[in-house]
């Protein structure tokens, strides 16, 4: 039995996460697996080594994820991919994400919050309305099936994440943090409170949130994984899970269907076509990179835009091709900024690049826009890249979107409900507004990148954290063409972030 030694428990005045990390470059022939937590990177390589590719292994890293970091990510969430195959030179992408139910209209929502008339209001992070259809577990299955070897089975794919789940696992310092900030949510949100916390007889309920370095175990969750491995997407959407959803949900005055799970079950996660800017400019010319990201409802083309307004104005001379000493120069980063404010301004509302770069003035602020992009407030959201033997690689995102979500607690099913919903404006006129089995605005983004040389892979990569990923993503790819950085140094470069980036800390719009 592991000692609760001193070593292994950081002391109570310790700073979170005091240093910044240094880390080197990871290389490997048999492919990578790059994430938050060592323990689902592990489910990962476990399937790599059985014979998976890397789409199969992003689906054990998501499952184990959800396990060793369910206050940020989870199978009540949603998910989004883009992948590369070696064989082909393609670029796929799946939109894993949940629509609102079909009693979610405008007036009926209004009335449920009990918003006056006139008032615009917004849906609550922590309401049950928050709550939209989970797309997580029919995109990890719909993953396997369009992109997976066909070698293993999905019992062997989430195999590595139920063990963790039945045996226990110790929990990260960074996942214990927030997991102790989110329990009195979680107390506060449902009854089944107790299946995300650990048991503990000298705690309030004789439960508490795990500390780092205590031994956690989560059958209910694990029990999930088994019949989402036995049963497919019918286990989830319908059934003990769907049924529980729907009962929790109702019982606390949402308007959540069973209608509404076996819509998503019959449709799917939908394949989509990846959007795509090729970036010649800053002296990359033919050796150049096609920037690939999602489509809306993401906010991929934020990124893209930015991309283009740079090269739009390098082409009229309106910025230098800058080098790699100019990297995070004064110069350097008002280029990137204003391109990023003009991007935001609002991606939904423009999209000629050539008329929006001439918004840029090397020596000024763009002025404000009138017409604003789609406010989210918050983001919790594990990022992770996956490579195979093969070359090829996934890059994968899942997110519950604020912390535990609704931290809404279906029973036995250890999992919460994602409050993705909370992002729906209630203003009429607005593109996100609410409406029935509608896909709500994402931040969630996965990047890739292919040389447009040959159309080989360049890299597969992704930041966390609401508006700051499309600046994340312009900046680290900026850092490797421009600054000539290794991935990793690109990555621990400092960033530049426009306003909050999260507007549950303060203005996004800078």
């Amino acid at each position: 039995m592991p000692l609760p030694t001193q070593s292994v428990y950081p002391p109570p005045s310790a700073e979170f996460m005091k240093w910044p990390s240094r880390r080197s470059v990871v290389h490997s022939t048999k492919g990578i697996v790059a994430c938050t937590q060592p323990l689902a990177a592990k489910c990962g390589i476990d399937i790599l080594n059985a014979g998976g590719n890397a789409a199969d292994a992003a689906v054990a890293v998501a499952a184990g994820m959800n396990m060793a970091e369910p206050c940020s990510t989870g199978i009540g969430g949603d998910m989004f991919c883009l992948y590369y195959d070696a064989a082909t030179g393609s670029v796929s992408a799946l939109n894993g994400s949940g629509r609102s139910g079909s009693q979610y209209t405008l007036e009926r929502m209004r009335k449920s919050l009990g918003l006056a008339d006139g008032e615009v209001g917004e849906i609550p992070m922590t309401s049950v309305h928050a709550a939209t259809v989970p797309g997580a577990a029919a995109g990890w299955v719909d993953t396997v099936e369009r992109f997976g070897s066909g070698k293993l089975s999905l019992e062997q794919i989430l195999a590595p994440a139920i063990e963790l789940g039945e045996k226990g696992f110790p929990v990260s310092e960074d996942a214990a943090f927030h997991w102790q900030q989110s329990e009195k949510a979680l107390r506060k949100a449902s009854p089944n409170f107790a299946e995300m916390l650990k048991a503990d007889p000298s705690a309030p309920d004789g439960v508490r949130a795990p500390k780092a370095g205590d031994i956690i175990s989560l059958p209910n969750l694990a029990r999930t994984f088994r019949t989402l491995a036995a049963e497919g997407k019918k286990g989830f959407y319908s059934g003990r899970i769907g049924e529980e959803i729907i009962k929790v949900v109702q019982s606390l005055g949402g308007h959540l269907e069973l209608a509404d799970l076996q819509h998503h079950l019959e449709t799917g996660s939908e394949s989509v076509d990846p959007i795509s800017l090729k970036f010649r400019g800053q002296g990359t010319g033919s050796s150049g990179v096609e920037l690939w990201e999602h489509p809306p409802n993401g906010q991929g083309i934020v990124a893209l835009m930015a991309l283009g307004i740079l090269q739009e104005l390098e082409t009229r001379n309106q910025i230098p091709t800058f080098t790699p000493s100019d990297h995070n120069t004064a110069s350097y980063l008002h280029a990137i900024i204003e391109s990023l404010r003009i991007a935001f301004a609002d991606a939904s509302w423009f999209s000629y690049l050539s008329s929006r770069s001439t918004l840029f003035s090397p020596r000024t602020q763009t002025p404000p826009s009138s017409r604003t992009a789609p406010r989210l407030r918050s983001s919790d959201t594990v990022y992770f890249a996956v490579s195979d033997s093969q070359g090829n690689a996934i890059s994968f995102i899942n997110s519950n979107y604020a912390g535990f979500g609704t931290s809404i607690v279906p029973s036995g099913c250890g999992f919460t409900l994602q409050n993705r919903g909370a992002n729906f404006s209630l203003a009429p006129d607005h593109p996100n507004v609410l409406a029935p089995r509608k896909r709500p605005y994402h931040t969630i983004i996965p990047a890739l990148a292919t040389n447009l040389a040959d159309n080989s892979l360049h890299s597969v990569f992704g930041v966390m954290g609401g508006f700051m990923q499309p600046q994340g993503h312009v900046q680290v790819l900026l850092g490797q063409l421009v600054g000539r950085l290794s991935p990793q140094q690109a990555l621990d470069a400092p960033r530049v972030c426009i306003g909050a980036g999260m507007a549950d800390v303060g203005d996004v719009g800078g």
